[in-house]
């Protein structure tokens, strides 16, 4: 089932998310149709929070990064088969040298800007069996997972950019947070 993207402006996307466990409600549901979600809004990954729940749990899905040329054929191979659920996920470590990238949000959309993010992390999750893992990611895999694992943290891409950008961009996201915004997936906007 294809749920409503909350906009920015409703105060879940504010929260630190919850660990949850095993015995959560509806989970192998919830992760179905985040999933549902995210490819019919065309995301390359979501976190419960944009779907109305303060918890930790996002998904990646890197898939339509691989269409891209610029990049190495290993590294699209990479991208075109990275789709991961991280449950109760921890980034332990972040490195390198930031580098800028235009990041957008399913919560805020129309709204591209340049995030600098470090190259890389290290992050421990649980896979949707509970399975525990530790990966060390680069690139644009290790970018998704920061901004998702942001959502969960309740930082949005936008707190990131300069002062100054986010005086250029306060009307604009003011308009989306009252829903005047065409978007060809469902939202759901605060309550005013």
């Amino acid at each position: 089932m294809i749920l409503p993207i909350v906009a920015i402006g409703d105060p879940v996307l504010r929260k630190k998310g919850k660990e949850i466990d095993q015995d959560f409600s509806k989970l192998e549901e919830l992760i179905v149709n985040m999933r549902e979600t995210m490819l019919n809004s065309y995301g390359v990954g979501i976190a419960a929070p944009q779907v109305g729940k303060a918890i930790r749990l996002f998904l990646v899905d890197t898939a339509p990064f691989a269409e891209n040329e610029e990049y190495s054929d290993e590294e699209r191979a990479f991208l075109k088969n990275y789709n991961r659920v991280f449950i109760n996920p921890t980034i332990t470590d972040e490195y390198g040298e930031y580098w800028d990238f235009s990041e957008g949000c399913l919560s805020i959309p129309g709204i591209n800007e340049d995030v600098a993010r470090q190259p890389k992390v290290t992050i421990e999750y649980y896979d949707e069996k509970f399975k525990k893992h530790t990966e060390n990611l680069d690139g644009l895999a290790a970018r998704v997972v920061q901004h998702e694992y942001d959502h969960i943290e309740g930082i949005l891409f936008t707190d990131l950019v300069s002062p100054f950008k986010k005086r250029l961009l306060k009307r604009k996201l003011e308009k989306i947070s009252k829903g005047q915004v065409d978007v060809s997936y469902p939202m759901r906007f605060p309550k005013r």
